[in-house]
């Protein structure tokens, strides 16, 4: 049975919320029947997967989460839930890179350009970003682009969105 993913209202916020709060400890899915973004820490996937209950409370996990989780496990065929892309799908660093060559000042372009390359790349990079006060430019440029990840992430799966 298809699910016409039209009959939820997907808001693309969510998406991109989801996007933006992937980590190694956390997955995110899309339930496409409610619409709803679920953030599941891994240790949820635990405690279902090796019925250890010890990490209930070792980790504060609620039982909505292990519920979700429960579910996502259950649904093999992701007919109601779909993972958003994660965190190596979205490519901080190469966003990070882009912006830089959009930098028109030439001197800022190579300053950003050289910040993340090496140890502690991340850090430096908003460190010369603070310093050139570019903050604003820079959160915008990276809003957009993981907008156009969930974008392109929807449109890869059919889903649609408000």
């Amino acid at each position: 049975m298809q699910h016409d993913s039209n009959k939820s209202n997907i808001k693309l916020v969510d998406i991109i919320t989801g996007l933006d709060f992937q980590s190694e400890e956390t997955s995110t899915y899309l339930n496409k029947e409610t619409g709803e973004v679920f953030f599941i820490m891994s240790q949820a996937f635990n405690v279902v997967e090796e019925e250890d209950d010890s990490y209930i409370s070792m980790y504060d996990l609620d039982e909505k989460q292990i519920e979700t989780a429960r579910d996502i496990l259950k649904d093999e065929e992701g007919i109601k839930y779909i993972p958003l892309p994660s965190e190596f799908d979205v490519h901080e660093w190469e966003i990070m890179k882009n912006f830089c060559y959009s930098v028109e000042d030439d001197k800022k372009s190579r300053s950003l350009l050289k910040a993340i390359h090496g140890r502690g790349a991340f850090r430096c990079f908003k460190d010369s970003v603070s310093r050139f006060v570019m903050d604003d430019q820079w959160y915008d440029f990276r809003n957009l682009e993981i907008k156009k990840i969930a974008i392109e992430w929807c449109e890869e799966n059919s889903i649609k969105y408000i």
